[in-house]
């Protein structure tokens, strides 16, 4: 079912409250606009997902120890042989 749009001076839409929430979208979202041929237009909800320019700094720093990748797969190692050994308990 089509639905009519106004368009103000400024060359802008408003969408209604229900196509946004079809959209998934709310305020501060983006919504990505494609030319289909025939002058018609489709939108979708833009993908939200964290760039790692996001990501990098989130956690602090905490000081301690730094392990080396050796320490790391000895103490993996270790945690599988103590789970095999806790297994055999039963």
């Amino acid at each position: 079912m089509a639905t009519a749009l106004k368009l103000t001076a400024k060359g802008q839409v408003t969408l209604r409250k229900e196509y946004l929430q079809h959209l998934g979208v709310s305020l501060g979202d983006q919504l990505d606009v494609i030319k289909l041929p025939n002058g018609e237009l489709k939108i979708k909800a833009k993908k939200q997902g964290l760039a790692i320019d996001d990501i990098i700094g989130l956690l602090p720093a905490k000081p301690g120890k730094n392990f080396s990748i050796e320490e790391i797969d000895v103490a993996i190692a270790n945690a599988h042989v103590a789970a095999g050994m806790k297994g055999l308990d039963k």
